[in-house]
């Protein structure tokens, strides 16, 4: 019971930690100079955290590939290939339990079904913050929790009546498996994007899924 007090403190104060820094993003997220900002805020804050009497912390780099297509009448639904990098952050609060934040690189690309289409490239900042629960077998453990996304490039894309087609935002849903051997990583993830991501009209949504597959080295 005592045990079980614990972690529930634990995760409490985690999760307050969590609360202060999104609504602080939120507030920010248009401003570039406040994205570099926020990164830095997010390493401390993580650093911060994980003195909670947590089991373990660690950091760790990882890069793969990101499978993504814009579900909608007006692109083409097919997932097409871009690489992704960035870096991890592994806190756990039991043998079993854990959070694992990251701040991740990537690009989602598309074709729109106009004749001749035309070329769409998002470059998004990605910051998963997913629970990871470690199964009976030991090597391979689940992982579900919020992404958040900015869009770092929304005035290189489309164009509609001097209006950007893109909103600088989304958020997703991810549910992935990550196997863990030694001090390497690797995984399958599913994004499920649940932002419409259209900003010219409403008559159509237009929402992101992606496919990541990756492997990861964790250097501390």
């Amino acid at each position: 019971m005592e045990a079980a007090s614990a972690i529930s403190i634990q995760m409490r104060r985690y999760t307050s930690c969590l609360v202060r820094y999104f609504n602080v993003l939120n507030e920010n997220f248009q401003s570039v100079i406040m994205k570099t900002r926020m990164l830095l805020l997010t390493v401390l804050i993580l650093s911060a955290c994980s003195r909670i009497e947590a089991q373990g912390f660690h950091l760790g780099i990882k890069g793969g590939t990101n499978l993504s297509e814009i579900t909608s009448q007006s692109f083409q639904n097919s997932l097409k290939g871009n690489l992704m990098g960035g870096a991890f952050a592994e806190i756990n609060f039991t043998s079993k339990w854990g959070i694992q934040p990251e701040v991740l690189y990537s690009q989602v690309t598309s074709e729109t079904t106009d004749n001749p289409s035309q070329n769409v490239k998002l470059q998004y900042l990605y910051i998963p913050i997913l629970l990871s629960y470690k199964l009976p077998i030991p090597i391979l453990s689940l992982q579900l929790g919020p992404q958040f996304a900015s869009l770092l490039n929304k005035n290189d894309n489309l164009v509609v009546d001097g209006k950007n087609a893109f909103k600088s935002g989304d958020f997703s849903m991810v549910l992935g498996a990550q196997v863990n051997l030694l001090m390497f990583k690797g995984g399958i993830r599913y994004v499920y994007g649940l932002t419409n991501i259209n900003n010219i009209t409403s008559q159509q949504t237009w929402e992101t899924r992606t496919v990541q597959i990756y492997v990861g080295l964790r250097i501390f």
